[in-house]
């Protein structure tokens, strides 16, 4: 796995901070809330641990080295292996709130 992209399974209810983070929290990751305004750009970087970003509202970009795109938006989760470069861009004029998951 470089990168997984998980959409919300409308079995599981509205789409909610709280559903979200309880999802993320079994899978094992340490869960931090971000709220990033329109225009916000983060250069390539990457983690030395597994990362899950996930989208409550808002609609965020994230390209992985090699060209691959995804644009999260409510109830996705994006799953980085280890090491792997990437970067973010809030698109669009609403705002992002975003789950940023650590898996330790």
């Amino acid at each position: 796995m470089i990168a997984t992209l998980e959409r919300w399974d409308p079995a599981d209810g509205e789409v909610s901070e709280k559903r979200l983070m309880r999802f993320m929290e079994h899978e094992g990751y340490e869960v931090a809330t971000y709220s990033y305004p329109s225009g916000t750009v983060f250069g390539w970087h990457e983690h030395a641990e597994e990362k899950c970003d996930a989208v409550v509202e808002g609609i965020l970009r994230i390209e992985v080295d090699g060209g691959e795109m995804f644009d999260l938006q409510a109830g996705d989760r994006l799953y980085l292996a280890p090491r792997t470069r990437h970067r973010a861009e809030v698109i669009g004029r609403k705002c992002v709130l975003s789950l940023d998951g650590t898996k330790r």
